[in-house]
């Protein structure tokens, strides 16, 4: 007997998965095995307020410096020169942990006095050593908000590799989730409550806003070029923020199969596909973004991502 499409479907698109998986495994990563670089271990602070601010932005500083110095002395220069670049007067750090991969969450604009906040929750191979362009899509974002607005770049976690088994499971994201809710929570003690806060995910960083999002005090969740929330719909979220997805044209993770299922003793992927009519989000626009163009400047998606950080969201342009 044929099979229908629909049973054809589904077991190419299991076939697809085990393959990646089988790649994952058996293609070798660079630096995979790289020594550990020593860093201090970060600064014990106070609780956070508004009022301080300015002591956790200096202790953070002190630390990324710190940071470099130990990994000039171990011989990593480019891990010295990320410390030594976040250790800038310039820069204004909540958090900073040299150690590992590496964490920081950084800030853009008056925290204390902003009343729309967004938090950025990156996706896979986000490092301090790739930090910059990270970096780069909250400052373009930063940018469109003005003076109401504040954006916070959170890398409070450890990321998987885009190639990689980590990548394709909800490990990390089971351990960074109470990470970030925690992290949501202290930070309504600078904001405040009348603040709307809005977390912007991508990539595998949909997946953490996904475990995190039950009962989060945010207005807005969005996950843009999404592998899968691994929630079924957005309801299943459990949240009280509106639920928003994109995906630009070129982005590669069209082709990534929207499933989970059970292989090698584990689960892999993520479900279903957030932008589509099943999950029940507000599907807006991101033009022809690649799977890292979002933020960029000038584009129809971090037009769109400013209008709902902003509440404007009856200017949203929807898909």
């Amino acid at each position: 007997m044929s099979l229908s499409w629909a049973a054809w479907a589904g077991r190419l698109r299991r076939a697809l998965l085990a393959v990646t998986v089988v790649a994952a495994v058996v293609v070798p990563v660079s630096g995979a095995a790289r020594p550990e670089i020593p860093a201090p271990a970060p600064a014990v602070l106070a609780p956070l307020t508004a009022s301080a601010l300015g002591q956790v932005y200096a202790a953070n500083r002190a630390d990324a410096a710190d940071a470099a110095r130990m990994a000039e002395d171990h011989g990593d220069r480019t891990r010295a020169a990320a410390d030594r670049a976040m250790a800038s007067p310039s820069r204004h750090f909540l958090t900073f942990d040299g150690r590992g991969t590496g964490r920081a969450v950084e800030v853009f604009g008056d925290l204390a006095h902003a009343d729309r906040v967004a938090v950025l929750v990156p996706g896979s191979d986000t490092t301090l050593e790739t930090y910059g362009r990270f970096r780069a899509g909250a400052r373009a974002l930063h940018d469109r908000l003005g003076t109401r607005g504040a954006v916070l770049a959170w890398l409070g976690y450890e990321t998987p590799g885009t190639v990689s088994t980590t990548v394709l499971t909800a490990g990390r994201a089971e351990d960074a989730a109470p990470r970030l809710r925690e992290f949501l929570g202290r930070l309504r003690g600078v904001v405040g409550g009348p603040a709307h806060v809005s977390l912007l995910c991508h990539s595998y960083g949909t997946v953490v806003c996904g475990r995190a999002a039950q009962g989060l005090d945010v207005s807005d969740i969005v996950v843009l070029g999404s592998p899968g929330t691994g929630a079924s719909s957005a309801a299943a979220l459990h949240t009280p923020a509106r639920v928003w997805a994109a995906r630009g044209s070129a982005d590669w993770v069209a082709h990534v199969p929207h499933t989970r299922l059970g292989l090698f003793g584990t689960t892999v992927g993520f479900g279903r596909d957030p932008v589509s009519p099943a999950f029940g989000a507000r599907v807006f626009r991101a033009g022809s973004a690649g799977h890292s163009d979002y933020f960029a400047p000038g584009s129809e998606s971090l037009a769109n991502l400013t209008r709902i950080v902003l509440g404007d969201t009856s200017e949203v342009t929807r898909a």
